[in-house]
């Protein structure tokens, strides 16, 4: 909606192209999951896809990482990604390391 603020994490992104979002794989098609969206990691669990390279991105993320992202999956999204914290050491590690500064406590 035209006007609405964006939250932290819609301006950032910077968890999504930094971890590998590694999950059991049932979770997968219990949340409903793109088949394209999850690739394996070992025999039981799964990733989203394109966060088990060397230089990861979620391929669920659309956007510029620090501008304006977003996660066409959201609603879908696995445990890991629902456990990251805005201002948590987490999120300030990836944060870090796309150059963007710290933020403190809960600010999503």
């Amino acid at each position: 909606m035209a006007g609405t603020p964006l939250n932290v994490c819609q301006q950032c992104g910077a968890c999504c192209a930094f971890f590998r979002v590694s999950f059991y794989w049932a979770e997968a098609p219990q949340a409903g999951l793109p088949d394209d969206l999850v690739e394996p990691a070992t025999p039981h669990l799964a990733c989203m896809a394109g966060t088990n390279q060397p230089v990861p991105r979620c391929r669920a993320l659309a956007g510029e990482v620090g501008r304006e992202v977003t996660c066409t999956v959201y609603p879908a999204r696995p445990s890991p990604c629902r456990e990251v914290e805005p201002g948590s050491e987490k999120c300030n590690r990836a944060r870090a390391r796309h150059g963007l500064a710290a933020i403190s406590g809960e600010q999503g």
